[in-house]
């Protein structure tokens, strides 16, 4: 059944599987804001309430899973990201993140193409992450001249150990796929028409578990993220809003969006 909710970007469905799907319907690339952000957030507390809701499967209509953040005036990854001057992020989005990790429900990520940027960060805010070959996972900020967001110098490095994120947040490239599994940055490969399918019988597996002991079992494993998150995001919104002011920041947004190597000065 459809779940009702003041939602426009979102749809939430709940089967007798106890099982519910989040999908975003930002087609083709489902750029992220804070409201996308808060839908989500509100979509995951109203799961944790509903008594037949045992897992969540997050999901996504179009091309991919989410290629990253919309400031306002564009995305972060597509290359036309915000280019208006200096000045700080009032409001800004990644704070908004928290919630998501307050949720009680355990979440599987279905990542069918790209997640970059805080598109990673969003699918790897979830428990689990199922992809294909065709997926592809990148913190592609230090490429626009940015500072890592979304809880991401926090979470990246729990789930794939220091160094691997290291050097993610340091070059910026993509991993596909195949790879993300072989590090640990997905947790299933499946073909690109059955990695929603997979996921949700990955959440089916878990629905089929005592609701209660798996709740008591996440809250044990993830201890205080969420606080740990809110502090991460901090800190790196004080980066963002130092870095924005530099010249790599507008070089490396050009760059982008003009499909070409960066060229940054270090000023």
């Amino acid at each position: 059944m459809t779940i009702t909710g003041s939602y426009t970007d979102i749809e939430v469905t709940l089967g007798d599987n106890y099982v519910a799907v989040v999908e975003m319907q930002r087609p083709p690339h489902n750029f992220f804001d804070i409201s996308l952000i808060n839908q989500i957030a509100d979509a995951y507390s109203a799961m944790d309430k509903h008594p037949d809701c045992r897992a969540i499967v997050l999901a996504s209509q179009g091309k991919n899973f989410c290629a990253g953040a919309n400031f306002g005036a564009g995305s972060e990854s597509a290359g036309n990201a915000q280019r208006s001057g200096g000045g700080k992020i009032s409001g800004h989005l990644y704070r908004h993140a928290v919630c998501i990790f307050e949720a009680k429900t355990p979440v599987i990520a279905a990542v069918q193409g790209a997640a970059i940027g805080g598109g990673l960060g969003l699918a790897v805010s979830a428990d689990f992450r199922v992809t294909c070959p065709e997926g592809r996972f990148s913190a592609n900020f230090t490429r626009l001249g940015f500072h890592p967001g979304f809880g991401l110098t926090y979470t990246l490095p729990l789930l794939i150990g220091h160094n691997k994120a290291a050097q993610l947040f340091y070059t910026g490239r993509r991993v596909k796929g195949e790879e993300a599994v072989a590090i640990g940055l997905a947790d299933k490969l499946a073909t690109l028409d059955t990695v929603r399918s997979t996921a949700i019988e990955l959440a089916e597996e878990i629905a089929g578990s005592a609701p209660l002991a798996v709740a008591a079992t996440r809250a044990t494993l993830r201890g205080d993220i969420a606080e740990r998150v809110r502090a991460a995001t901090e800190h790196e919104l004080a980066e963002q809003n130092r870095l924005r002011l530099t010249n790599d920041w507008s070089e490396g947004v050009t760059a982008m969006a003009a499909r070409r190597a960066p060229r940054f000065t270090g000023t």
